[in-house]
């Protein structure tokens, strides 16, 4: 079955480079505006310029652009291998999650067509050598041992050629890829940004300089360090709808809302105008997120109707599905609409994290509107769920839905009255989520497990342990409006007094353009101005 696939594949390879077919963009001054990069190869002059065209492409994670003219230099040069290198790598799709899974035998295909047709010098057989350990026994190995093999492979070829700009850049954020989520003192992102920032000095201009830094500073700890390259990335390339969204990651980390929806707002337009329904859908996605956090909830409603229209993405796509299922999720359970979130439809996907999104949002939403058999049900989907991805050797997705099973069954338990049994759950909900980090294709969960502890803690009249779990929250996630109402609460129940009104008015700041006014956020201002 794989000989019949690489077959087929390796066809549609050789006849992708034979075509004479025209190049599927005008070499005009727009692609230009994607920032500048130089990647040498030995292929002929014009092949070299369709190059560094296509590296443009790529490194905003432009693919479908890239791949077609990576087509191209082939055509222009039959001799340029590092032409199939390029397919090969666009192929891999974002590298922070499995390339899709009919991607696979043609990336093979691509690498075996490189190699066949050869590379002029060593540090190209090199390169193509390093990316075939991502395609080669795809069938046998799974997807996280062979980036483990490709970060070896990176890293010495970053070493074996250390003039080489391109070839740290890769190893850079291949360090990113490769992290251990749980890995807490960041050394890998850490080790990939000092590769970068001098790079970024020497070459300002660079896309995926800029695009790879707020990838590796994109963690609580460390974002505030990403904010030089968010402020620049969408400059350097403002073409590109992924470089008008991706600031956004590092303004979700510290809490920039407004910085966030006016660059989601940039990149869902580029998008539209690409027809790039996932690009467009991830960036909506961020811009629910950011507008629930001032309280905009009209404009939140009004973006969630507009993506509901969205369904142009292929069957093996998981960022337009996964939107389209967090973004009403996110809705209900931000605003505390309980009901709402126990009612949300259950979009099928091949996908089991996609779908366990819709049934915590259910689960969570029945228990809290005291409907344990509905709660029930939805928790043993779950499990269900999360089984399914263990058995398919999906650690990460199958860790994080654990952690919505814990907190759902423990919202569960507390419906039931049993509510030692559920405060004791919750918080280890809340160390697990601790313990590992989101992925990038959300700005966060529907609600931080800890944040959803400090609702349990408050509602028992544990004031002053809730407003513990509150700020914890916000040091992980500053500015979120709940756990800034939430802290507010519980420092006024716990008498101090001074915390209650520091927190009160940093909600209604956030919420100063609220529409409508959430019953919280009216109270908030209730306090703030009667402290005046």
């Amino acid at each position: 079955m794989i000989r019949s696939a690489l077959a087929t594949a390796l066809a549609a390879i050789v006849a992708a480079g034979l075509s004479s077919a025209p190049p599927a963009f005008a070499q005009d001054e727009s692609d230009q505006r994607l920032g500048t990069v130089h990647f040498a190869t030995s292929c002929n002059e014009t092949a070299q310029r369709r190059f560094d065209r296509g590296m443009r492409y790529q490194h905003s994670f432009w693919y479908r652009q890239a791949k077609e003219i990576f087509e191209d230099v082939a055509k222009t040069d039959p001799e340029c291998g590092m032409a199939f290198w390029g397919i090969a790598l666009t192929l891999l799709s974002n590298p922070h999650g499995a390339p899709p899974a009919p991607n696979l035998p043609l990336g093979l295909a691509a690498i075996e067509k490189a190699k066949a047709v050869g590379a002029k010098t060593q540090r190209e057989r090199d390169y193509i050598d390093a990316l075939a350990v991502m395609y080669v026994d795809y069938d046998k190995i799974d997807h996280r041992s062979r980036v483990q093999a490709y970060l070896k492979a990176m890293e010495a070829l970053a070493a074996r050629y250390p003039e080489d700009d391109e070839a740290q850049i890769a190893y850079a954020i291949t360090l990113n890829v490769a992290a251990s989520p749980a890995d807490k003192s960041y050394a890998n992102q850490l080790k990939g940004a000092a590769i970068l920032e001098p790079i970024f000095k020497r070459q300002p201009q660079h896309p995926g300089v800029a695009h790879y830094l707020i990838h590796l500073y994109d963690y609580p700890p460390i974002a505030e360090k990403g904010l030089d390259a968010a402020m620049r990335y969408a400059k350097i390339a403002p073409a590109a709808p992924h470089a008008q969204h991706m600031p956004s990651h590092i303004f979700t980390r510290v809490g920039y809302w407004k910085e966030s929806i006016a660059a989601n707002q940039a990149s869902v337009r580029a998008a539209k105008a690409d027809k790039a329904a996932t690009d467009q859908l991830h960036g909506q996605d961020y811009m629910v997120y950011a507008y629930l956090q001032l309280a905009q909830d009209d404009n939140a409603r009004a973006v969630i109707d507009e993506m509901a229209k969205s369904a142009n993405f292929g069957p093996d796509d998981r960022g337009g599905p996964f939107a389209l299922a967090a973004s009403p999720a996110r809705y209900m359970v931000e605003r505390g609409d309980w009901q709402g979130a126990a009612e949300l439809e259950v979009r099928p996907s091949k996908f089991p994290f996609i779908m366990a999104i819709t049934h915590f949002a259910r689960a969570l939403g029945a228990a809290r509107a005291g409907k344990a058999d509905a709660a029930k049900a939805d928790i043993a989907k779950l499990i269900e769920l999360r089984d399914q991805l263990r058995e398919a050797k999906d650690a990460y997705w199958a860790e994080q839905v654990d952690i919505q099973w814990q907190a759902a069954s423990a919202w569960l338990l507390y419906a039931q009255g049993k509510y030692d049994d559920a405060l004791k759950t919750m918080s280890a909900a809340a160390d697990a989520e601790d313990k590992t980090e989101k992925a990038p294709v959300t700005p966060g969960p529907l609600a931080p497990a800890r944040e959803l502890y400090g609702a349990m803690l408050l509602d028992r009249g544990m004031a002053k342990e809730a407003l513990g779990a509150y700020e914890a929250t916000l040091k992980k996630e500053p500015h979120r409006l709940g756990a800034t109402l939430g802290a507010a609460k519980a420092a006024e129940q716990a008498g101090d007094l001074a915390k209650a009104r520091q927190h009160y008015a940093a909600a209604v700041a956030l919420a100063e353009d609220a529409d409508p006014v959430r019953p919280e956020v009216a109270a908030a201002r209730a306090f703030v101005a009667q402290a005046r």
